[in-house]
């Protein structure tokens, strides 16, 4: 069982922007959601459990490694998906695999070859290896992307915003892929996109201003919003009225006409349905009230 201790973790820039302000998250095993806005500090914490960038205060533990004073062992168990992943123009993704191989130090030719064939099979990329990584579409790039970050057998994975652009079906074949993945190590799954976590993640955190406001298991931090989540049907005119009324958590169009979704113990006034509370409602409820 891999362990990743993160403890009081600070990360502020020269220009005094604090991304990462007192984070602390134990993860083990399997798909771990950490949700927020763009700006949030996601970026920030994953490229700081990466050491691709060093604290300003802080510890991190893997695997009872220090990797704030042993870099180098983060590096050798990782493999990273960053949200821009650049691609050699030209290059087959076979060529372009086992150019990676290399650098990640297999060396052995055999091994090497196994290993890359392995997982262009696992990626479903097998019948396009000898096409070059700049033709693919969206969906196959993050596909790539996931056999890179597989190379040497990692047991940390990191993607950052890796289903943004995705249409539905690819998106559904790389949720698929990454669940699978994370049955035998950690994977963090840093994203925007609330359906990510809830169709995957069985632990997760919110991350909002660079702090961590909810942690815990999906499902049971939906259910301290059960029964109290209200909706109706307003003329979009009078939504700036109801925000000062009442608890709106969110709004959106429905049929062209614009619903909202209010927290509240007991129905706000008459014409109010109660619904069944989802992760986005709990996500928009915890962000507001932070």
């Amino acid at each position: 069982m891999n362990t990743l201790q993160i403890t009081n973790l600070t990360k502020t820039y020269p220009n005094g922007v604090k991304a990462i302000n007192d984070v602390s998250l134990s993860i083990t095993n399997g798909m771990f959601g950490l949700l927020g806005a763009n700006g949030a500090g996601k970026s920030s914490l994953m490229r700081t459990i990466a050491s691709l960038q060093e604290p300003s205060s802080g510890k991190i533990v893997f695997n009872d490694q220090d990797i704030i004073s042993k870099p180098q062992y983060m590096r050798e168990n990782l493999g990273y998906l960053p949200q821009e992943f650049g691609v050699y123009p030209k290059v087959s993704a076979e060529k372009l695999l086992h150019h990676m191989a290399v650098l990640k130090g297999i060396t052995d030719k055999k091994t090497r070859k196994n290993q890359v064939e392995a997982l262009l099979q696992q990626t479903n990329l097998f019948e396009h290896r000898k096409k070059a990584v700049y033709t693919f579409s969206g969906g196959m790039r993050q596909r790539f992307g996931i056999a890179q970050a597989l190379l040497a057998n990692p047991q940390l994975i990191i993607v950052d915003e890796p289903t943004a652009g995705l249409d539905p079906e690819e998106r559904n074949r790389f949720l698929n892929l990454l669940s699978e993945i994370g049955e035998n190590v950690i994977v963090i799954l840093s994203t925007h996109i609330v359906e990510d976590v809830s169709d995957l993640c069985k632990n997760m955190a919110i991350l909002s201003k660079g702090k961590i406001i909810a942690k815990g298991n999906p499902s049971e931090l939906v259910r301290t919003i059960e029964n109290k989540v209200w909706s109706k049907i307003i003329q979009k005119e009078h939504i700036d009225a109801y925000k000062k009324s009442f608890n709106v958590i969110s709004s959106k169009l429905v049929s062209g006409e614009t619903q909202i979704r209010v927290l509240s113990d007991s129905r706000p006034e008459e014409g109010f349905q109660q619904i069944t509370s989802n992760l986005e409602d709990l996500y928009f409820a915890t962000v507001a009230s932070h």
